[in-house]
Order: structure tokens, then sequence, then C-alpha cells
């Protein structure tokens, strides 16, 4: 026993040590504000570490998941760089002769408009007015979309297939309104696209005295193509691009565009395509027979140039980014070498890119972890379906049938690709783009056809994603996206549930919501909520739409949150942790204490983010989300579990009153 008296003493030494003068220490925790505390703000204080490491930045954001994003373009730049020197197998040759010669800034600088020559040699053989449909079917080969664009979709009255769709396209501005406005913004616009192609003609060979003439053959071909196109608005709506008609007649409606013949060489055999305004095809067809060849050949050696300025010699890369950077997009800088090169590929050669990340990245653990978890959210969800009493029995029953008949995807698709491709080589970046780009269309247009319509995902794998695909009633959930903070290994099993399986509980959320009413359980789109349903939604809703609109936006003084903008999301994530807590309770009913905080703590670490005032003011006014620290905190203050957990009371501002409380699904 006599031993334990130094040992109180050296306690004691160590105590007085830390703290020479305690009265000193009281007086100033008296004066020092107090730090955030779980009941009062539970975002700053779940995150109070990452908050104070990280200062607001002068332009743009810091964010958990823009971290994650960086995280993974760093995985990608090492990927690329190992099958550059050490390459296994064919893909991964393909992928490091691509990364090498993008890498190689002064080969690309040598190699000049090289890549494209062959393109503009095609164009100038043009003599007629037939020469001039095959030279855009070739166009289109290569994945650079002229006259109009031609892409597979599904088709909207059989989701279990992609069909063709012609649409408008072909013009270098992105809206046709911009040809035809005459306000001076427009016009000083059209004036500045001017000068561009003007850059672009002289880089492809138009000689200096006939560039002005020469840009105003563009722009007039382009003016007649966008006076035929449809307002920009009205493309949102996928029902306005969408009018089938049968390929059998393509010939004789149209003669000169030749549409057979380019449906031929996209190696489409399908019976029918889509052709929402077949006015702008009339009128396409009239130019082709009514314009000099001449003409033809500027438009396309320009779009030819403009679409392969990116990926060639610094010239063609500083004309296109002052334009399309600079003016359109509102860029400060231009992409690093490795970021230009890096999106390049992903581009063309993104399924090549997923096939190796997958291999690389995702570990059996996590695809095991997330398929468990995310089986469990479904039957949580269900299981709330089954006994929300603002549901009616008819509603219920067809949410139930679509849960039911929900899939998981895990890591990456099941998909049947060819990877045969030519040889790339590291000597032309430049050719090495036309070549994935060349193949990345040929696949594309392997989706077209029936039953193919599942075997791709929206999404790649190698992007960060967790998304609900509505026409095929799953659940996407990409290899990137599984690691910290969303699904973070090292940490204890309660914090998955707060953080993956609330995101997975957030999107099949919205297979039975305001959204997935509109597809039922059989992949029909009808509206299967009746008037009772909506009307209990719209309830929920609206008490969401008055919460947030009472918050203040974060950065932005005398601003509050635009609830009605945010509220299908806010009920989304609202949704999302009171399933999670379901999963998570039954997967764990006797969780502890400890593993109950880590639930929340998770669901916080998930929206820690410091924005630009200029962002932030941006985003006010236009993001379908809540900043930030609301999506964490309006959430949980309608979670009775959230204030037992954290032993919370009345009156706390994390505490909202039981008649205040919105619930949907608890």
């Amino acid at each position: 026993m006599p031993r334990t008296i130094p040992l109180a003493l050296a306690l004691t030494l160590v105590l007085a040590l830390a703290a020479p003068d305690a009265g000193a220490q009281r007086r100033a925790a008296a004066k020092a504000p107090a730090g955030p505390t779980a009941c009062g703000d539970f975002h700053a204080f779940a995150n109070k570490d990452w908050l104070a490491a990280t200062p607001v930045p002068a332009a743009g954001s810091t964010s958990a998941l823009g971290e994650l994003q960086a995280r993974v373009l760093e995985q990608q730049r090492e990927l690329l760089s190992t099958a550059m020197n050490a390459p296994q197998g064919n893909v991964q040759t393909l992928l490091g002769d691509f990364w090498a010669s993008g890498l190689d800034e002064a080969a690309v600088e040598a190699d000049r408009a090289n890549p494209i020559a062959p393109l503009l040699d095609r164009i100038n053989g043009i003599k007629r007015a037939r020469d001039i449909p095959p030279a855009v079917a070739a166009l289109h080969q290569v994945g650079i979309p002229v006259l109009f664009n031609f892409s597979a979709d599904l088709d909207l009255a059989d989701l279990d297939r992609h069909i063709g769709y012609f649409a408008q396209g072909g013009t270098g501005l992105p809206d046709p309104a911009y040809y035809t406005r005459q306000d001076e913004e427009a016009r000083a616009l059209l004036g500045l696209y001017n000068g561009y192609v003007q850059q672009i003609l002289a880089l492809t060979g138009t000689a200096e005295a006939d560039l002005a003439a020469e840009s105003q053959l563009v722009i007039d071909l382009e003016t007649r193509i966008a006076r035929a196109s449809h307002p920009v608005a009205s493309l949102r709506d996928p029902r306005q691009n969408y009018a089938l008609v049968p390929t059998e007649g393509l010939g004789k409606t149209w003669k000169r565009l030749q549409l057979p013949e380019f449906l031929a060489a996209q190696d489409i055999s399908d019976d029918s395509v889509s052709i929402a305004n077949p006015e702008l095809f009339t009128a396409l067809d009239g130019l082709v027979g009514s314009l000099k060849p001449a003409q033809w050949k500027t438009y396309l050696r320009f779009h030819v140039g403009d679409a392969m300025a990116p990926y060639l010699s610094k010239s063609f890369r500083d004309a296109a980014f002052d334009f399309r950077g600079r003016v359109l997009r509102g860029e400060v800088e231009q992409p690093s070498r490795e970021r230009l090169v890096l999106h390049a590929i992903n581009h063309a050669a993104g399924q090549m890119v997923a096939r190796e990340y997958v291999a690389r990245y995702l570990s059996p653990a996590s695809r095991s972890r997330a398929e468990t978890i995310a089986g469990e959210v479904r039957d949580a969800l269900r299981s709330a379906v089954e006994r929300a009493p603002w549901l009616d029995d008819a509603t219920r029953a067809e949410a139930v049938a679509k849960l039911a008949a929900l899939k998981v995807e895990v890591g990456a698709p099941v998909r049947n690709v060819d990877y045969t491709v030519q040889p790339m080589g590291r000597g032309s970046f430049g050719g090495n783009m036309l070549i994935a780009s060349t193949w990345h269309h040929r696949e594309e247009m392997k989706r077209i056809g029936r039953g193919n319509a599942q075997r791709r995902w929206p999404v790649q794998p190698q992007e960060p994603a967790l998304a609900y695909d509505a026409a095929h009633n799953r659940l996407l959930v990409s290899a990137a996206v599984l690691q910290a903070p969303v699904l973070d290994m090292s940490l204890d099993g309660a914090a998955h549930y707060g953080s993956f399986g609330a995101l997975v509980a957030h999107e099949l959320s919205h297979a039975i919501d305001g959204k997935g009413r509109h597809v039922d359980a059989r992949g029909e789109i009808r509206d299967w909520w009746t008037p009772g349903t909506d009307a209990a939604w719209t309830d929920r809703l609206n008490a969401l739409t008055a919460q947030y609109g009472n918050y203040d936006y974060p950065g932005i003084a005398g601003r509050k949150v635009n609830g009605s903008l945010t509220r299908e999301e806010n009920a989304a994530d609202l949704a999302a942790v009171e399933i999670a807590w379901d999963a998570f309770s039954q997967a764990l009913p006797g969780a502890e204490k400890d593993a109950k905080e880590s639930f929340f703590n998770a669901w916080a670490g998930l929206w820690r983010e410091q924005v630009a005032p200029a962002v932030a003011e941006q985003r006010a006014g236009t993001a379908l989300q809540a900043p930030g620290p609301w999506r964490s905190n309006g959430p949980l203050s309608n979670l009775p579990a959230f204030s037992e957990t954290w032993g919370c009371k009345a009156g706390n501002p994390m505490v909202r009153k039981d008649e205040e409380r919105v619930g949907i699904w608890r």
C-alpha cells in the first residue's frame, strides 16, 4: 500500500506542471467563448476540428466530398502512371500509351495539326452535294458530331431498350438564340465567336486574307441551323425530345441527308429512331442541296479544329480556352497538363479506366459491406412504407412492389465491352484521342437495340457516385464512392450506417417519393400516387419549406435558405436519417451510446464544407440542396433519436417541439 503514495504525488505533480495557476485558468475559461455543443449546433460540434483546420477559401469551396473527389483523381493518376511504366495486359498498355502521349507536351507541340490532317483531307475532297452527308457520317464515327447530334438513349415507350436519337446540334454557341437575338450582349458574344472561328480556321489552313469571309460562311450556316432549332428551355423535358419514327422511310423523307447511309455507317440496324424536330431535318436537307460545297467544307473544317483544339498544340489550346473557357465558362486559368489529359482519357476511354480502377481499388470487403447495408436499408424502407399512416392502401401496395423489385448494383455495371482497338503508341496525343473517341462512339452505338439498356450505367465506376436509376429501378453504387467519408472501413459499423447507409436511404427514397411516383413497379411511365397521398406528401414538403426558410444562409448576411427550391432534397435528407437509423437499429439492436453517436457524427461528416462568399451567393439562388450545416442539422432536429442519444433538452436549438417535427418514414 505505501507504494501508492509516490504515484499519487507524481500525478499531482504532472497536473501542477500542466496548470501552474489554476485560478488564472478558471478566469481565462470564463472569458473564452463556449465551443459548439451537440445540442446547440451539431454540425459545428461534430466537425469542429476540420472546420478549424480548413479556412474559407478566397474562391471556390472545400468539402468532405470534394476531398473524396480529389483523392479519386489522384488514384486515377496513380493507375495511369502504373500503366505507363509497367503495363499488365492490353487495356493497361492502351491507357499507359494514351497517358504518356498526353503528358509529353513537347511531342504535342511538334505534332501541331497533324492528328486532324486526315480528317481535313477528307473534307477538302468534297466536290458536290452528295459528298457532304458521307463526310458528316465519318466525323460522327470519330466522335465529332456535326450538323446534328445522334446518340443512344432510352426509348420512353420501352425503358428496357435504347434507341438512336437524332437531335439538334451542329452549332458552336450553346444556345441557338445567340445567333438571332439582337440585344447588345448576344451581338457582343457573336462577335467574340467570330474572332474564335477565324483563329481556328487560320490554324486549319485558311489564308489570312480569306479569314473574315470564311468565318462568315461558318456563322451563316450555323445561323440557318439555329433558326430551325428549338429553344434550349424546351429540351429539358425528355418527352419534348422523343418522337419515334420508322427508319425505313428516312431516305424518302429526307433524300439529300442520306440518313439510312448515316445509320449504316454507325452500324445501326434498329427499326426506329427518334426525330422530335422533323422541321429541322427538312431544313438541313434543303441546306445540303442549296449551299455551295465550299461553304460546307469551311464549316466542317472549323468544327474539326474546334472539337480537337484542347488536344492539339498550344496555339489551338489557347484559342479554345480564351473563348470556351474564359468567355463561355468564366474560367480564369487553363487546367494543368495532367488534369487536361486525365479528363480526355476519362471522356474517350472511360470504360477502359473503369475496368482497371475497379480491379485496383475496389476491395471485396468494401463491396460486401456496401451490398449488405444497401439491402438492409432497402428492407427498412419497405417496412417503413408498410406502416406509414399517410399512404393509402393503393399507393402503399405499389410502393412495396417497387421496392421488392428494386435492384442494387455495386462497383461497376455488368457490361459486354469489346476492348479491341487500334494500337495507340506514344507519339501522338491528338491521334490517340481520335482512336479512343472512335472506339467510344462504337461502343455507345452498341447500346442501341433491345435488351441493352441495363448493361450500362449513366455514371462511371471511377467517379464517386451513388444514384437511383429511375428508368430501371436500381441503385447504382460506384467503386470510387466506397471510401471515406462515405464508407470508411477503418471506422466502426455504426458510422457506416450514418454515412453510406444514409446516402443509400436518400437515393432509395426517390424510388417512391415525388420523383419516383412517375414510374411504377413494372417500369411503366405513369403516376401511381392517389390524390390523398399527393396531398399528404405536399403537407410534409410545405412544413419542411417553412423550417428551412427560417435558416440563415451560411456566409451571406441577411440571406435565408430558399426552402422552396431545396424542399425535395430536404425531404430526401430527412428520409435518409430516418431509414438509416432504422436499419442501424435493426442490425445492431444492442448498440451502446458511443455507437449511436458514431452514427450521427458520420452523417454530419458528409456535409462539412467551407465556401467562398461568391460561391455561396451563386448556390443560394440555384442549388437544389441546402448548404452543408443545414443538411447536417435540419434532418436531425426532426429526429427524436438524435436528441435522445445526445441528451438534448426542450429549448435546445437541435430539439424541435413535437408539434413542429416533420416525419416522413417514422
